[in-house]
């Protein structure tokens, strides 16, 4: 027995003294709101990690969403870190870099596309606004539909959001939700947060349950089908969104949706918004389709007379940073609604034309849709 024993106390000494280490998280959030970024590679000359946030103590606290750089180093176990200065509560992406290529995290399974690259995410919290971009429990349901476009030959795709607790015996109402110059069906799903931040607005009873319809809005080569368009090619191409192709499909893509969800059919049950170039097609969609949009948020708009409204039906809710450089733009334009006695909403902010600020600006907005009854 005791021989045994002796055997079985070897093999387990063996055993453990071989075990390999246990996979480290790739992102440690400390309390003082310091991220420390971890990459396994013993074999790499260097590593560098890229993110939009700030990663040196003498680094100004950045308002804009440019990427930055620092080299990480290697410990005896071949883990690569660094760590940052404390981080404003925001939502942050990050790729790290090794032999001359960058690449998205490959232990971290929050990952999105922006632009061509795909980006790593993680959040820092602390605060009522960042607590919204986290996901909660009770999770609507999220659908990528294909719909062929008659008017435009051509294949659109739309992300359906339906909320928590989803019923077949109820009707709901619908909020249409566009990207901007460089975004796709998926922008407001993956930077945006836009599914966690209902998810968590219903939750808490601030707002109403909801379908969300987010499409690739694009009026020619659709991002979502060519991922190798680059943001200077959708420049080129953005005075084809003055033939508002997107704007011209929608009766098909509302009707093919109402065919398949719950849609209200109720006076008031539809609203439409948008940022920066999609704000602008959210105002032609709201004269296209004159009294069939309750509200129209625009998020720091691209707009210009003619976007101003033909109709008093929907309410306007604007929103603007005190950075943003179309805010002269923007000013003009609520001027000439003042003129036009054009009731409408003005939020505005700090910073600029970036998604920090449309992640509020839709926490905002939602909030204000659908509570006529």
């Amino acid at each position: 027995m005791t021989l045994c024993i002796l055997i079985i106390l070897l093999i387990l000494s063996l055993t453990c003294g071989n075990a390999q280490e246990p996979p480290r998280d790739s992102i440690l959030l400390h309390p003082d709101g310091s991220v420390t970024f971890l990459y396994q590679n013993p074999d790499a000359k260097s590593v560098k990690v890229y993110c939009d946030c700030k990663l040196r103590k003498e680094t100004p606290i950045i308002r804009t969403e440019n990427y930055h750089s620092a080299k990480m180093s290697k410990d005896s176990s071949g883990f690569w870190a660094y760590t940052t200065p404390p981080l404003p509560p925001e939502v942050y992406t990050y790729q790290f870099g090794s032999d001359k290529r960058r690449f998205p995290d490959p232990t971290n399974p929050d990952s999105i596309r922006v632009s061509r690259k795909k980006m790593s995410v993680f959040t820092v919290g602390g605060t009522p606004q960042t607590d919204l971009y986290v996901s909660n429990p009770m999770r609507g349901k999220m659908d990528t539909l294909e719909f062929q476009s008659a008017h435009e030959e051509k294949t659109r795709r739309v992300i359906v959001y339906t909320p928590p607790h989803y019923s077949e015996s109820f009707s709901y109402p619908v909020l249409y939700l566009l990207h901007g110059l460089n975004g796709n069906e998926t922008a407001w799903n993956d930077r945006g947060r836009a599914a966690q931040i209902l998810d968590n607005l219903i939750a808490q009873g601030k707002a109403m349950p909801m379908i969300l319809v987010m499409p690739d809005a694009n009026p020619v080569c659709l991002v979502s089908q060519n991922e190798s368009v680059s943001l200077f090619k959708n420049i080129l191409l953005y005075p084809k969104w003055a033939a508002m192709e997107f704007e011209k499909c929608y009766p098909e893509m509302d009707s093919l949706l109402s065919s398949r969800y719950r849609f209200s059919t109720r006076a008031g049950c539809r609203a439409v918004a948008g940022l920066s170039a999609g704000a602008k097609q959210s105002a032609n969609l709201a004269n296209l389709y004159d009294s069939t949009f309750s509200s129209v948020g625009l998020f720091s708009p691209v707009v210009g007379k003619k976007q101003l409204p033909k109709n008093t039906f929907s309410q306007y809710w604007i929103s603007s940073g005190t950075g943003d450089l179309f805010r002269l733009q923007i000013n003009k334009f609520c001027k000439k609604m003042q003129r036009k006695h054009v009731p409408y909403t003005m939020y505005s902010s700090a910073g600029g034309h970036t998604w920090r600020n449309w992640r509020v600006y839709f926490s905002e907005y939602v909030q204000t849709l659908f509570w006529l009854d």
